[in-house]
């Protein structure tokens, strides 16, 4: 089983800080998003949306999409479980997922992939106009998720799970998205430093 792995990019930190989580230990094999490296023949033959992530196993089965992985080590090694335990429960980290996938981190990822010069290559067109646009969709959200975390310390519930890797990595993909957290949001950033705190966070 191996892991090409692309760095400090949102989605494979995900799985990196989830397998931390975990305790798993799987090799990792380096990608260099920068020199554009996911787009090598090595990856396309793996995943041809040249996209990373990419686990492949040890018969050759490729698994992409962060989550999609990271579903597949929850059902190897359900302890400590990060999707919830059962029923109600995970059905309230899979809706608190999907909102930081769709909503949050969506919009953080539209206004720096579409805004900074660096992305230019990536983005065919890059519209600077859509990427402004998402800015205050994310700090819309944000304040949205400052109420929520005002009666609870995780972003699902009681207990830290996947809802909230993907919440952190969002939030501190801001920095590069030249978004910044609002003073006022006492409970985003009270949250923030305790996800950030976990040794997880620095896989």
């Amino acid at each position: 089983m191996k892991l090409y792995d692309g760095g400090r990019a949102p989605n494979p930190r995900r799985v990196r800080v989830f397998l931390a989580e975990k305790g798993i230990d799987v090799p990792l094999i380096a990608v260099d998003m920068g020199a554009m490296g996911h787009k090598s023949a090595e990856i396309t033959e793996r995943n041809p949306l040249q996209r990373l992530p990419v686990l492949e196993l040890d018969d050759g089965t490729i698994l992409t999409e962060s989550i999609a992985i990271c579903r597949y080590f929850e059902a190897l090694h359900p302890h400590p479980p990060l999707f919830g335990k059962e029923g109600l429960e995970q059905a309230r980290v899979e809706m608190w997922n999907r909102r930081m996938e769709l909503t949050f981190m969506t919009a953080v990822q539209a206004a720096f992939r579409h805004t900074h010069p660096a992305m230019k290559e990536w983005e065919t067109p890059q519209i600077p106009e859509w990427g402004e646009v998402n800015r205050p969709k994310a700090l819309a959200f944000l304040s949205f998720l400052d109420q929520e975390l005002g009666s609870r310390p995780f972003i699902a519930g009681d207990e830290y799970s996947v809802a909230d890797i993907t919440g952190m990595i969002a939030v501190d993909f801001m920095k590069p998205a030249k978004i910044a957290v609002p003073d006022d949001l006492a409970n985003i950033r009270r949250w923030h430093e305790s996800v950030k705190a976990r040794p997880s966070a620095r896989a």
